[in-house]
């Protein structure tokens, strides 16, 4: 949230709202626009996911204007910031508390970490927008979380990639149920972790780096997990340099 693991509405979203204003053509007209709207938004979508080497399939076209149209409502996931270490009068790092929630996860172990949340996040969005018990759109939260492990190396990635959306606090005590058996609601505990802001693409390559240059500027401590990271997403994956975190998870006091 990651990419078309992400709404890649932004500017999109914009543009899809300001269509149609200038009316008088009748609803055939309006149904005319909307199809064509339609039909670019998933143009865009399908540019982006073959990036990826992911197809887009048709049925997807729905879930992409429907959070276009919501593309505005982000609601941020809940959290308490404990302490920030500065470096260069910037925050270099931050530790922060989760509290317990639940959450729809996806898991995947595709060829390539793109081709993983991808995959998964297009199974989040249909289950966002009307694949579930309720039959409604539930709202998107952000960050979307992508926890990874490294291999005994910990010079690549595991093929296993778990996408993680968190349920909008209306659903959290009775989460909707998906209708796809492979998102499964997870009542996760609470997480205490060191959190990094980066920029820009998020690869496997992009990822390792962050993590090296995050234990680089952390120092020799043995507070956090090695082998498992949790990559937050949280910008339109048009924008070239969007805001992403890399977590070191916390080890139980």
């Amino acid at each position: 949230m990651a990419r078309i693991t992400l709404e890649d509405l932004d500017g999109l979203g914009e543009e899809a709202a300001g269509g149609g204003e200038d009316g008088g053509g009748g609803e055939g007209e309006e149904e005319e626009e909307a199809e064509e709207e339609r039909g670019r938004l998933f143009a865009h979508w399908e540019a982006v996911a073959s990036t990826h080497r992911v197809s887009l399939p048709r049925d997807m076209a729905g879930p992409i204007v429907q959070m276009t149209r919501h593309n505005q409502a982000r609601e941020p996931v809940p959290y308490v910031s404990l302490s920030q270490r500065e470096k260069c009068e910037e925050a270099a790092y931050e530790k922060r508390w989760y509290p317990a929630g639940k959450w729809a996860c996806v898991t995947k172990g595709e060829p390539m970490y793109e081709q993983s949340i991808s995959m998964s996040f297009m199974k989040l969005m249909r289950y966002i927008c009307k694949e579930n018990s309720v039959g409604c759109y539930l709202g998107m939260t952000v960050p979307v979380l992508n926890e990874i492990h490294l291999t005994k190396e910990g010079t690549e990635l595991e093929r296993e990639v778990v996408t993680a959306y968190y349920l909008p606090g209306e659903f959290q005590q009775n989460p909707p149920v998906p209708t796809d058996p492979e998102i499964h609601i997870t009542e996760r505990a609470p997480l205490w972790v060191i959190t990094r802001v980066f920029y820009g693409t998020t690869t496997e390559e992009t990822i390792l780096r962050e993590i090296s240059l995050f234990w680089e500027l952390l120092g020799s401590t043995d507070t956090v997990l090695r082998e498992t990271y949790i990559v937050a997403a949280y910008e339109n994956p048009s924008i070239p340099q969007r805001r992403n975190e890399i977590w070191f998870i916390c080890r139980a006091e």
